[in-house]
C-alpha cells in the first residue's frame, strides 16, 4: 500500500512537470515557466480562474488531456484511500476478535449510550477487563477511538453472546435505551446463561419488578444511582447489599452514596459543614471531600470549610438525596 501511494505521488508530480512543459512549448514566447506552471495547477485543480493567455487549438487539446489524466489520478487516489480504510477496518476487527476470544473473568456492557459510556470509563479507570456489545456503527467507531474492546452486534443474538465469551464472563450490565429493550435482552441472556450475574438499567420504577422476574440479579435506576455505582456493583456485586441497612422493624432503608460538585453552588462556598446545615435540612451526611488537585479528606469534621473547587461525597436515603439535588442550582 505504501508503494502504491508513492507511485501516485510520483504520478502527480510528473503530471505537473509534463503539463507545465507542454504549455511552455505550445505557448511559445508569450508563456513563461511560471505561467505554464500556474495554468497546469488551475487546470488539474479545476478551480476555473480562467486562461493565463488565450489558448489555440493545441493548447485546448493539451488542457483536455491534462484534465483526463488528472481526474484519472484522483480516482486512483480515492480508491487507494478507500482500500486502505477497508483494510484497516478488517485488521481492527480481526485483532479485536482475537483479543475477545482470549477474555475471561471480564465484564460485558450491552449498549453504549450515556450510561454505558460512564460504566465503561469507570471500568477502564479501574483497570478492569470489559467488552462492549453495540450494534450502532457510529458508536462502535467511538468505542474504537477510545481504545476499548467492542463487539458489533445484537445483544439478543446467541451468536453475539457466544462471541463475547459470555460463558467466561463474571458479569454483564444491560444498559440499553429503553426498559423494553433491557427486559428483552435480560430474558434472552438469562434463558441461555442463567448463572451469569446480570445488572440491568431501569428508567421507570414500575418496570423494576418485571426485570427481576426476567432474571436480573440487580436493577438500578440511573437517575438515582448513576453509572459510578453500577460499575462498582458490576465489579463487586456485594457492594449493593452492603449499602442496604436493615432497620429494627426489618424494613430496608435504601441508602445511596453520591458525589456533588460545588463548582456552581455559591451558597456553600467558604462555609463550614456545620454552617451549611446539609445534614439538618436534608438528613444526609458529608463523608468525604475532594478538590481539583486530587487531595481528599475522609470523614471531615463539622468545622471543615467547603470550597467551590471541591466535590463532596454524600451518603443518605435515596429520596432525601434526590431532594437535596433538586434544590441545587
Amino acid at each position: 500500500m505504501k508503494d502504491k501511494k508513492f507511485w501516485i505521488f510520483v504520478y502527480f508530480i510528473s503530471l505537473i512537470i509534463i503539463g507545465s512543459l507542454g504549455y511552455y512549448i505550445i505557448g511559445g514566447n508569450d508563456w513563461t515557466l511560471l505561467d505554464s506552471l500556474y495554468m497546469t495547477i488551475i487546470t488539474l485543480a479545476s478551480v476555473g480562474y480562467g486562461e493565463v493567455h488565450v489558448l489555440d487549438n493545441y493548447g485546448k487539446i493539451w488542457s483536455i488531456l491534462l484534465i483526463i489524466f488528472g481526474v484519472t489520478g484522483v480516482g486512483v487516489l480515492f480508491r487507494t484511500i478507500n482500500e486502505e480504510f477497508i483494510q484497516s477496518q478488517r485488521f481492527w476487527k480481526k485483532k479485536m476478535k482475537k483479543t475477545i476470544s482470549k477474555l475471561k473473568n471480564h465484564h460485558i456492557i450491552c449498549g453504549y449510550g450515556r450510561m454505558g459510556a460512564v460504566i465503561a470509563k469507570e471500568l477502564k479507570d479501574k483497570n478492569q477487563k470489559f467488552l462492549i456489545i453495540e450494534k450502532n456503527e457510529e458508536k462502535v467507531e467511538q468505542i474504537r477511538d477510545n481504545d476499548m474492546l467492542c463487539l458489533q452486534g445484537d445483544a439478543t443474538s446467541e451468536k453475539t453472546l457466544k462471541s463475547a465469551n459470555i460463558d467466561k464472563a463474571s458479569g454483564i450490565a444491560v444498559v440499553l435505551k429503553t426498559d423494553q429493550d433491557n427486559l428483552f435482552v435480560t430474558m434472552t441472556i438469562k434463558t441461555i446463561y442463567p448463572e451469569i450475574f446480570l445488572l440491568s438499567r431501569c428508567a421507570k420504577e414500575d418496570n423494576q419488578s418485571k426485570l427481576i422476574r426476567a432474571g436480573a440479579n440487580k436493577v438500578i435506576n440511573p437517575y438515582i444511582s448513576g453509572g459510578h455505582r453500577m460499575a462498582e456493583i458490576l465489579i463487586k456485586p456485594q457492594v449493593e447489599d452492603s449499602i442496604s441497612v436493615v432497620s429494627p422493624k426489618n424494613s430496608k432503608m435504601n441508602l445511596t452514596i453520591d458525589e456533588i460538585s460545588l463548582n456552581d453552588v455559591q451558597k456553600y462556598d467558604s462555609v463550614t459543614i456545620k454552617e451549611s446545615r446539609i445534614r439538618e435540612k436534608f438528613g444526609i451526611s458529608i463523608v468525604g471531600i475532594m478538590d481539583d488537585n486530587g487531595k481528599s479528606i475522609i470523614n471531615p469534621l463539622s468545622d471543615q470549610i467547603l470550597r467551590s473547587n471541591q466535590t463532596i461525597i454524600l451518603i443518605g436515603d435515596v429520596h432525601k438525596m434526590n431532594k437535596f439535588k433538586e434544590e441545587l442550582p
